[in-house]
């Protein structure tokens, strides 16, 4: 049976050439990068060379780059940092989150009474600007922590105007990029934020590795009390096969980010052009009209002109068609709960009807697209 996956979002395949170096990595430097003899050094060399390179490719410094298991944990690093650390007395942050910032906001809030804003959103789920103006213009110590691209949606947060604003009135901003590292440019120079956040696996990378970005001179504790590995912040040896096929997919990812980033255009518009064809009246959740340049490329949410009665079996009878899509995030994938995404952007009556995510990486072709939209025929 021929198979789709447009589950990119999810997760992505790692590359050929990913698999490659880390296999070499794992074959021949063994060693412990904290070691001082022979063997530990030229594993130090691989873990410091993938930083340089890290950073080199988002214009960073290497001492900004921290590694870490990934995204989730980058997160909880820095928004409980900004608490512990940095005298922040309050968090602004949106209900359209990852989980890994929405959840970590109340237990931050219980654990040392700060408080807690929630932005309004506009039409279709994106910040609404003046409102944080209004928040921020009351003063207190404050982070903000708004994610650049919607892991469900594709709505992208303008980060350079949420960053001027934070600056104006001395508030920090953490933003979640883990959809947007190695898919789009990022210039951290000159970018006014203080901490994003990746995960290797969303560019053909490996899973359990990402890194948080934390601009030089903020001045945080470990969250991992241990060694010293990672500037005292996160004790632990290295995983430096990780590590490396990090680096290789990052640098993979911009080397060919123009080419990849009009393939996905392309197959998004096709994909379009299809659902026009054959089921007209399907909408595109986040937007205003479509399509728009104000979604992420890769990343499509569509409400389809079905019936409540499809919702619940739809993904089941797709994937026993060989497509693979989702409902929304990976991490809540397996519930029946409605996304809290779409909980926010959607009137009451479509929550229930079926809305899907379909996000693409380089790898997927036309016959991919074509396998889905025959296999929504068939349901």
């Amino acid at each position: 049976m021929k198979r789709a996956y447009l589950d990119n979002a999810g997760t992505t395949a790692i590359h050929p050439e990913v698999i490659a170096e880390m296999a070499r990595v794992m074959a021949d430097i063994y060693g412990n990068p904290s070691s001082t003899h022979s063997f530990g050094r030229s594993a130090k060399v691989v873990l410091e060379t993938s930083r340089k390179t890290i950073a080199a490719l988002l214009n960073a410094e290497a001492r900004e780059i921290i590694f870490t298991s990934g995204g989730t944990e980058a997160n909880n690093f820095i928004l409980r940092s900004a608490v512990k650390d940095l005298g922040v007395k309050r968090i602004i942050s949106s209900r359209v989150e990852h989980h890994s910032v929405l959840t970590t906001l109340p237990q931050l809030a219980a654990e040392f009474g700060i408080k807690i804003d929630y932005i309004n959103l506009t039409q279709g789920g994106f910040p609404d600007y003046r409102h944080l103006r209004q928040l921020l213009d009351e003063g207190i110590p404050t982070l903000v922590s708004l994610m650049y691209v919607n892991n469900e949606t594709g709505v992208m947060a303008d980060i350079e105007r949420i960053g001027n604003m934070c600056r104006e009135y001395n508030a920090y901003f953490h933003t979640d990029t883990v959809q947007a590292v190695g898919k789009t440019e990022l210039d951290l120079k000159n970018l006014p934020v203080d901490f994003i956040v990746a995960s290797a696996h969303k560019f053909h990378g490996p899973k359990g590795v990402g890194f948080a970005y934390i601009r030089k001179n903020i001045a945080v504790q470990p969250m991992i009390y241990g060694g010293e590995q990672e500037k005292g912040l996160r004790a632990g040896t290295e995983a430096i096969h990780q590590i490396a096929g990090m680096a290789k997919a990052l640098e993979l990812s911009y080397k060919n980010l123009n080419e990849e980033r009009e393939h996905i255009t392309g197959l998004k518009n096709y994909l379009f052009e299809q659902l026009d064809m054959h089921f007209a009246g399907y909408k595109v959740n986040g937007l205003n009209a479509q399509p728009s340049t104000q979604l992420f490329y890769n990343i499509t949410n569509i409400l389809l002109p079905f019936g409540e009665d499809k919702t619940a079996m739809i993904l089941f009878h797709l994937d026993m068609l060989g497509v693979a899509v989702s409902r929304g995030s990976a991490c809540q994938s397996g519930s029946v709960r409605p996304s809290h995404v779409l909980e926010q952007i959607l009137p009451a009556e479509d929550i229930k009807k079926p809305s899907l995510r379909i996000s693409f990486s380089h790898f997927n072709t036309r016959e991919d697209i074509d396998l889905f939209i025959d296999a929504l025929g068939k349901i």
